[in-house]
């Protein structure tokens, strides 16, 4: 059935029993598990159904009849149409419960283990933390104007923000004016995408642009830049394709105040999003594993060195190895530039066939790893492990992780000591967390 003719149907009314791992109230419907945007658990609300499916309907919330006491006001005025966050209407305790309950569902049902300690959920700033994201743009001719945001709900869209609460305010109220910009630019319409990040000395702005840009618009550009204080870069093609429009020295960099560290990257470099969180979610990480002067800890997916510095600030030797070379060129550097002499970089693809690695042959007392999405299933299978008494392992998603786990647990005689969540991305359903394993005589 189609969309249009799902919305001819008539509203129901639905009990919400659950919440969905992507922040989704769940009701049933004659047997049939229904997913409604906006609802809550303990919530009776009218529902408008949006999708139909063989296994599970889709709705949205139209009208709540009684409210759930975890219910807060959203703060922003797009929430229901922006995709960015899906949990504004959730009390903030109750968002960083919801996300541990996914953890160790996740834990039990896909890995088949439980950790036998708990860890406190790790929480900082809940607005204004995002200091690194993706603005699409879109000229919609209809509207006769340029569009500016994250996508809608619906991927199609792209939505038409005045302000975004969860990016850092200066550039979350600066919205408007970034629409404004591309409207008029000679080549707005082969603008898609307008990156930002900020450091310590200020925020840089990437606009990728499809074709050549001309004279007049990147006079418009520096104009901009000058008088916002921004960092414009253009990005005509690939990653490699970045480069300074003005000013021409650009000096982007964060610290780690606790391990005296200054960590240097490039405009669309990986950083954790959420630099409060960072620090701590280090510190705990650091607290996990125990390095200790006389040890070699490897750093697997290492980045720029986000754990590999702090933890050559406490262990003998330590080894990061990660897939993207210009991240490995990046965290060399940082090294030099903080003095550290005990730490190596490798750039390494780690899905990979790995045994040609020299580093792989190389002993070591713990590891450390901090994989994507996708998990660390092909690494984990071809480590040597024998020698690795303790595994922290920080996770962004927690299939993965349960995945892995159950693996380290099953078939390499580790056991899952602690697990808990992390809060880097308050306001939307994705759940960062951390684990502790050990293996007892290795």
């Amino acid at each position: 059935m189609s969309r249009t003719r799902l919305r001819q149907l008539p509203p129901f009314e639905l009990e919400i029993t659950d919440l969905s791992h992507d922040g989704r109230g769940v009701g049933r419907r004659d047997g049939k598990a229904i997913f409604v945007a906006g609802a809550l658990p303990g919530e009776l609300v009218r529902v408008e159904q949006t999708g139909r499916n063989r296994h599970f309907d889709e709705g949205r919330t139209v009208e709540v009849l009684r409210a759930s006491p975890d219910r807060v006001e959203p703060r922003c005025p797009h929430f229901g149409a922006c995709a960015g966050c899906v949990l504004q209407h959730l009390s903030e305790p109750r968002q960083i419960a919801a996300k541990h309950g996914v953890l160790m569902d996740n834990l039990r049902r896909i890995g088949h283990v439980e950790p036998q300690r708990v860890l406190e959920p790790l929480t900082d700033a809940a607005w204004g933390y995002r200091r690194k994201g993706r603005f699409s743009v879109r000229f919609v001719e209809k509207k006769g104007k340029a569009v500016v945001g994250f996508r809608e709900t619906n991927p199609r869209f792209v939505a038409d923000l005045t302000t975004c609460h969860t990016v850092l305010p200066e550039i979350g109220a600066r919205i408007p004016e970034l629409a404004a910009l591309v409207d008029s630019l000679d080549g707005k319409r082969t603008l898609p995408q307008i990156e930002f990040i900020a450091g310590e000395q200020g925020v840089a702005l990437v606009f990728r642009h499809l074709e050549p840009m001309g004279e007049a618009d990147r006079a418009r550009l520096v104009e901009f830049a000058k008088a916002s204080g921004f960092a414009v870069f253009l990005q005509p093609g690939g990653i490699d394709t970045v480069h300074a429009l003005w000013p021409e020295q650009v000096d982007l960099s964060f610290a780690l105040p606790a391990w005296d560290l200054h960590l240097a990257f490039r405009p669309l470099d990986f950083i954790q999003v959420n630099a409060g969180l960072n620090d701590k979610m280090i510190a705990r990480a650091l607290e996990l594993l125990d390095p200790q002067p006389g040890e070699r800890v490897l750093d697997l997916f290492c980045g720029l060195g986000n754990f590999t510095l702090p933890l050559a600030r406490k262990a003998g030797t330590v080894v990061g190895v990660e897939g993207d070379a210009g991240l490995v060129a990046r965290a060399r550097e940082n090294a030099a530039r903080n003095g550290l002499g005990n730490v190596e970089f490798h750039a390494a693809d780690l899905a990979k066939d790995l045994g040609g690695e020299p580093w792989m042959k190389a002993g070591f007392d713990k590891l450390l790893l901090d994989p994507p999405r996708a998990g660390a299933a092909e690494v984990l299978a071809q480590l040597p492990l024998k020698g690795i008494h303790r595994i922290v392992y920080v996770s962004c998603h927690p299939g993965s992780l349960a995945r892995d786990a159950g693996f380290l647990v099953r078939e390499r005689g580790y056991t899952l000591v602690a697990a808990g969540a992390m809060d880097m991305f308050p306001q939307t359903a994705h759940v960062e967390s951390i684990a502790l394993f050990e293996k007892k005589g290795a």
